[in-house]
């Protein structure tokens, strides 16, 4: 029988690094130990990590004016979105054995929509449950910065419709990134530290969550993780 593989999820406002540190966990975690051997590695984003959910994209993150998505329709694509996702992406992977990394999940719909649109949070958790099946992830990595750093880290780029929302929107979202790491659980990263060293915090803290390290593998040899450490930040 196929163990069923881990699921990690990079939560936190845009501009907090959880691009760059889904690229160094994809190159690092095959190669760690960590994984069984016939494993294999899937990375992948909400929204958009699907063919049904490039379109959706489109629609959440480009429509402008009479095309843009009122607070519940947008609340209801996501939902669409992720449904496709967990079950044409997520879940078969799991269940093949193999481990996946996605950059969002269910906790980016509850900080933007329901803290930052200000939506029933109630009805997202009944959304969360019927668009996931109940899937939830085995480790959540919250890369906590400041909005200020936010915004200067995005200052060269162009806004999508979401980040464009102003400062008052991005600070009820950044409130409710810290109300749900306390309530659901999440590992916090404090990723306002050069990249190497959250790149090294986040190693530290899946080889300490998962409770992995140093387990023998199939050709009987011993791999063990770099040493874990208080390296979560202040």
């Amino acid at each position: 029988m196929t163990t069923p593989g881990r699921f990690i999820v990079l939560e936190g406002i845009d501009g907090c690094g959880k691009t760059t540190q889904l690229q160094a966990l994809h190159r690092w975690l095959p190669t760690s130990g960590l994984m069984p051997p016939d494993a294999q590695l899937v990375t992948t984003c909400e929204p958009g990590g699907t063919v049904l959910g490039l379109d959706l994209r489109e629609l959440l993150l480009e429509r402008h004016g009479a095309a843009r998505p009122v607070p519940m329709a947008e609340l209801l694509l996501y939902a669409a979105d992720r449904a496709q996702h967990v079950a044409k992406v997520i879940r078969p992977a799991l269940d093949r054995g193999d481990w996946v990394i996605c950059d969002r999940f269910t906790g980016s719909t509850a900080a933007y929509q329901g803290y930052g649109r200000g939506l029933n949070l109630c009805w997202i958790h009944d959304l969360e449950i019927i668009a996931t099946g109940g899937l939830q992830a085995d480790l959540t990595l919250w890369l906590d910065v400041p909005l200020a750093e936010s915004c200067r880290r995005r200052d060269d780029q162009l806004n999508d419709r979401i980040e464009g929302e102003g400062a008052e929107f991005l600070d009820r979202v950044e409130d409710g990134f810290l109300e749900l790491a306390m309530q659901r659980d999440w590992v916090r990263v404090n990723a306002e530290r050069p990249v190497a060293d959250v790149t090294k915090a986040c190693r530290d803290i899946i080889c300490t969550a998962l409770e992995t390290c140093g387990t023998q593998q199939q050709s009987g040899a011993i791999t063990r993780c770099p040493s874990s450490g208080s390296s979560t930040g202040p």
